[in-house]
């Protein structure tokens, strides 16, 4: 049971970095494509898991091209934070956690005492968006705005996704996870990360 676990994490850690695919749905097509079918969760390796195997899949095959562009991916990251300033930007995902590659998207939350004033703010920037939705912490449904940064050391254009969350729900958004690590960080943090040379790119 255990090694079938160990395959499944393997490969699906595999999609992340070949093909961009988030865990959720690498996880199924892993499961999927050995023949064990997507229903068998009890097989199914959790996020910490996969966060691993990605890690070494990285320190495998993209040791030379991932920490440059992991930087390339995080100086997108604080020109939005910076430009959302007043929303308590917070970045999460990939980017934070140090396993991005150029086919990561940047994932930012936003604090807001009103769900549309980030809205308001890139009009005002003359941003082009687009919304959707996922489910908040709270089990209800979350704006999601997304739009498209170029970047000019990765040449190509990265997508940016803002959640646009209560101001309330900042309180914990820091609290490490049992491993001691966590899963968001603040401008601040960002540029620590970005500035420590000792950093492993695990915050």
């Amino acid at each position: 049971m255990r090694e079938l676990t160990e395959e499944i994490a393997a490969m699906a850690a595999r999609l992340v970095v070949e093909e961009g695919l988030e865990y959720g749905p690498a996880k199924r097509r892993a499961a999927r494509d050995l023949g064990r079918g997507a229903s068998r969760s009890v097989n199914m390796p959790d996020n910490d898991t996969v966060e691993d195997a990605v890690r070494e899949y990285l320190s495998v095959f993209c040791a030379d091209t991932q920490p440059l562009e992991l930087a390339a991916l995080r100086t997108v990251a604080a020109l939005w934070m910076a430009r959302l300033a007043e929303f308590r930007p917070h970045l999460t995902g990939a980017v934070w956690r140090g396993t991005a590659t150029r086919l990561s998207a940047v994932h930012l939350q936003l604090y807001c005492d009103d769900c549309k004033s980030a809205e308001l703010a890139l009009i005002n920037q003359g941003v082009d968006y687009d919304v959707g939705s996922v489910n908040g912490p709270r089990h209800q449904p979350v704006d999601v705005l997304s739009l498209s940064q170029r970047c000019d050391a990765l040449g190509e254009p990265v997508t940016v996704f803002l959640t646009i969350l209560d101001h309330d729900d900042l309180r914990g958004a820091l609290k490490p996870d049992a491993q001691g690590r966590t899963q968001r960080g603040d401008l601040a943090g960002l540029q620590r990360l970005m500035t420590d040379k000792t950093d492993k790119d695990t915050p």
